[in-house]
């Protein structure tokens, strides 16, 4: 009986040291495969993410906007960025963008400069910022650090400060509101009028005759552009409560 033992002792460590190697083997194997099933989820994320990535990118762009067949405006931008994927669909111009907007006649009613863009394609809504500058077929220039342009509601609209160049004079106000021709506005919360000398009025471009007007020195309540089309020749009539244009 001892000897049957002595002979079986080098058998049971032949056994249990090929019993750890394969262990050992079966440990290493499997932490290889942990770890290479661990970083494919955030390579594989990378590459498909395509919210963040945009379906178009495009630079020193000028194209036409139709709509229903009839051009409806020109933008020219450095940067055109288009992200499809994103939760609310939307395009981007980080360097900035110039529009001209065309009337039925496919003459320019209207044009617009800004130093960033982005247009939230669902809610057909502009987000104009920095240095927004628009002027309107009769020459008056707006400036304003944001300006929105809803498309479906066909109006204009910002809520920070805003400042017009007239023919004659400059208004200045907290929130504007327009159509989209800027014929047709009002400021919410006038700050004060100003009249232009003569050089400031001679570098300013515009096409309407005003007649001088007097000036202001306390601001009106609410300054309204006239409701139908405006004419020719503007005959500036002011009130204590309001400033109008007829």
């Amino acid at each position: 009986m001892i000897e049957m033992r002595l002979q079986n002792k080098p058998t049971l460590r032949l056994k249990a040291l090929a019993i750890s190697k394969a262990l050992f083997f079966s440990f290493f194997f499997l932490f290889l495969i942990i770890s290479c099933n661990n970083n494919k989820p955030d390579k594989i994320k990378a590459v498909v993410d395509r919210t963040k990535l945009p379906k178009l990118h495009a630079t020193d762009i000028t194209t036409i906007i139709s709509d229903s067949g009839i051009t409806r405006y020109r933008i020219s931008a450095s940067r055109w960025d288009i992200f499809d994927k994103a939760s609310q669909p939307y395009q981007e111009f980080p360097e900035g963008i110039y529009f001209e907007k065309f009337d039925a006649n496919l003459k320019v009613d209207a044009n617009i400069t800004s130093k960033y863009a982005r247009f939230n394609e669902n809610e057909q809504l502009w987000i104009l910022r920095g240095k927004v500058r628009a002027m309107n077929l009769q020459g008056e220039l707006f400036e304003t650090e944001k300006l929105f342009w809803n498309q479906r509601e066909q109006k204009f609209y910002s809520d920070t400060l805003i400042k017009i160049t007239q023919s004659t004079r400059i208004i200045t106000g907290i929130g504007f509101e327009s159509n989209e021709t800027m014929t047709r506005y009002m400021i919410k919360n006038p700050q004060g009028i100003f009249p232009l000398n003569e050089s400031a009025n001679t570098s300013k471009p515009t096409q309407v005759t005003t007649a001088p007007a007097p000036v202001v020195t306390a601001a009106p309540k609410s300054v309204t552009t006239p409701t139908s089309p405006v004419p020719n020749s503007i005959t500036p009539a002011i009130k204590p409560a309001a400033v109008k244009q007829k």
